[in-house]
C-alpha cells in the first residue's frame, strides 16, 4: 500500500472484510462488543489487541476503517475520528493543553475556532496571543520556549490566506510547540501538511469528504504516539465519537474525494478567472490568480487554488445581499465542499459574533461574499453568477 497513489489509497486503505467477503465496506451498527470468557474480557480492558473492540466510544471496525484509510491517504501514522470537525478542533487543542500553556494561533479563524481559543480554554488559563498567521515576523516574535502549540488554517476562511506550514513549523519547532493545522480548505487531496512539518492535523469530514450534504463528522490525524497517548484518552472519555453509520458515509465519500475535489477546483479557477476585474466587484480572491498575495506559496504548497473562492461586492452588505438572492443555481448554505455549489454572506452569518474591529483587520467586509464551488457545469456557475451580478 505504501507505493499506491493517494487516489488508490482513497478507495482501498484500512478495508476490513467479515467472513462473509463483502466487496463495499460492512456498517457495524453496534454499541459494545462480547467476550468469551471473562478472562478476554479482563485482557482486552488491560491491553487491546488487533482488531479487538470493546465499546463504539473508544472504537469500532467501520469507524476504524475511516480512520485507517484518511491516514493512509495523509500520510499519518494514526487517526481518531470525531462526531463533527469542531469536536476534532475541540479534543486536538484540548488534550494536549493545561492551565499555564501557551497557544500562538493565526487571527484569521473561523469564528468557533477563536471560540475555543478566547473563551473555552481562557477559562481553564491558557494563554493565548493572536497573529497575523501570513506573517512570519509576527510568529517568530510570539512564540516562544513556553508556547506549547501553535494553530492556524492552512487556507483560512473565508479570505483564503494561505499560512506557509513549512515556516512556521520551523519556527514552532526551535521553541518546542507542537504545530496544528485545521486542513480543511486545503483537502487531503491538495494537502501534504504533515510531510511540510506539521504534527496534527485536523479536518472538518462533513465538507469535502462526505461532500455530499449528509453527516457530520471530524478527524485528527497525527504521530501514533500523539493519538493513543494524548488524543485517544481524552476522547474515550469526554465521548466526541463518530458514528459507525457516519464512518460508512464518509468511507464512501473516500472512494470519490480525489475526482470530486480536482473538478470543484477546476470550476473554481475559472469562475474566480472569469470574475476578475468584473465592474461590480471590488476584488476577487482565489489563491489560483496571480493577484493573490500567496499565490506562489498556495501553487508550492498545494499545487492548487483549492475549490473556495470569495468575492466582495462594491455595494456592501446590500449589493451582497441582492446578489445572493438573484442567484438561481447556487444554494445558500453555511456550508461547504459540498457536490452542490454554495454562498455565505460571512459578515452576518459565519463570523456574525466578531467584533466589527476584528472583522476590519481580517477583511471580513460587508460586502464580503464566500463561494464553495460544486459539480455543476461551470458554465452554467458562471452564468448564474454573472446574471446575479448584473441585477445588483
Amino acid at each position: 500500500m505504501t507505493t499506491w497513489s493517494k487516489r488508490t489509497k482513497q478507495v482501498h486503505a484500512g478495508t476490513r472484510r467479515s467472513q462473509y467477503g463483502e466487496v463495499a465496506e460492512a456498517i457495524f451498527l453496534t454499541q459494545g462488543f462480547v467476550y468469551d470468557t471473562a478472562e478476554q474480557a479482563e485482557a482486552r480492558f488491560v491491553e487491546l489487541g488487533e482488531d479487538e473492540f470493546i465499546y463504539a466510544r473508544y472504537g469500532n471496525p467501520t469507524v476504524r476503517m475511516f480512520e485507517e484509510r484518511i491516514a493512509a491517504l495523509e500520510g499519518a501514522e494514526d487517526a481518531f475520528a470525531t462526531a463533527s470537525g469542531m469536536a476534532a478542533v475541540n479534543a486536538a487543542l484540548t488534550s494536549m493543553l493545561k492551565s499555564g500553556d501557551h497557544v500562538v494561533a493565526a487571527r484569521a479563524l473561523f469564528g468557533s475556532c477563536l471560540y475555543i481559543l478566547e473563551e473555552v480554554l481562557a477559562r481553564f488559563g491558557v494563554a493565548l496571543t493572536l497573529v497575523d498567521g501570513t506573517d512570519l515576523d509576527q510568529w517568530k516574535a510570539a512564540v516562544t520556549p513556553g508556547t506549547k502549540a501553535v494553530f492556524f488554517e492552512s487556507v483560512s476562511n473565508p479570505t483564503l490566506e494561505v499560512i506557509d506550514i513549512r515556516a512556521v513549523a520551523e519556527i514552532a519547532h526551535a521553541a518546542g510547540a507542537l504545530v496544528i493545522v485545521d486542513n480543511v480548505f486545503a483537502t487531503p487531496v491538495f494537502s501534504d501538511a504533515l510531510a511540510q512539518g506539521a504534527d496534527v492535523v485536523v479536518y472538518s469530514a462533513t465538507k469535502h469528504i462526505d461532500g455530499q450534504g449528509r453527516c457530520l463528522g471530524g478527524v485528527v490525524l497525527g504521530s501514533a504516539e500523539y493519538i493513543r497517548g494524548t488524543l485517544e484518552p481524552y476522547l474515550k472519555h469526554t465521548g466526541g465519537a463518530l458514528s459507525p453509520f457516519n464512518a460508512w458515509v464518509m468511507l464512501k465519500g473516500l472512494e470519490t474525494l480525489d475526482l470530486r475535489v480536482r473538478a470543484q477546483a477546476e470550476a473554481a479557477q475559472a469562475l474566480a478567472g472569469a470574475l476578475e476585474g468584473h465592474g461590480k466587484l471590488s476584488r476577487v480572491i482565489y489563491p489560483g490568480l496571480a493577484s493573490h498575495p500567496q499565490h506562489g506559496l498556495a501553487m508550492a504548497q498545494m499545487g492548487s487554488g483549492g475549490t473556495m473562492l470569495s468575492i466582495e461586492l462594491a455595494g456592501g452588505q446590500p449589493a451582497a445581499f441582492r446578489f445572493l438572492n438573484a442567484l438561481k443555481l447556487f444554494t445558500i448554505s453555511n456550508n461547504l465542499g459540498d457536490a452542490k455549489s454554495l454562498v455565505t454572506h460571512p459578515a452576518t452569518t459565519t463570523h456574525q459574533r466578531l467584533p466589527e474591529d476584528q472583522k476590519v483587520i481580517l477583511g471580513i467586509s460587508p460586502g464580503l461574499v464566500r463561494v464553495s464551488l460544486g459539480l455543476e457545469d461551470p458554465a452554467d456557475l458562471l452564468a448564474d453568477v454573472t446574471g446575479a451580478l448584473a441585477a445588483v
